[in-house]
């Protein structure tokens, strides 16, 4: 009759070792294998390029959408300037929304910016 300790179920940390040790061997003998590594260095190439495109796409978006938010903002401004004229309002509304419209257009030429200057770069 066997021993209690005999028939323990493998643990956790046993099954980790043991998957951990199959894949040192499945990396080693794909590591091997020219085509397994030409389709890896494929994949990672076009991961690379793909999220690339898909940043300088994400800054153009965001740029775009800074650029438009400060043409509304330069409307207001313009609204509240015609409101200061005519003495409705204070000179610090003007400000804040001339601050306003130059903050959001700093943040859409920025990001133009550095959609360029990511392509130059490579």
């Amino acid at each position: 009759m066997p021993a209690e300790s005999d028939n323990k179920p493998a643990t956790s940390q046993g099954f980790g070792r043991q998957s951990r040790a199959a894949l040192r061997v499945a990396g080693r003998r794909t590591g091997e294998n020219r085509v397994v590594r030409a389709l890896y260095r494929a994949g990672s190439v076009t991961l690379a390029s793909v999220s690339h495109v898909l940043h300088s796409l994400w800054l153009e978006v965001t740029g775009f959408l800074f650029l438009v938010i400060a043409v509304i903002g330069s409307a207001a401004t313009l609204r509240e300037y015609h409101r200061y004229v005519a003495g409705t309002t204070t000179w610090g509304k003007v400000v804040l929304a001339a601050a306003f419209t130059l903050l959001f257009l700093y943040f859409g030429v920025n990001s133009f910016w550095r959609t360029q200057k990511k392509d130059r770069k490579g």
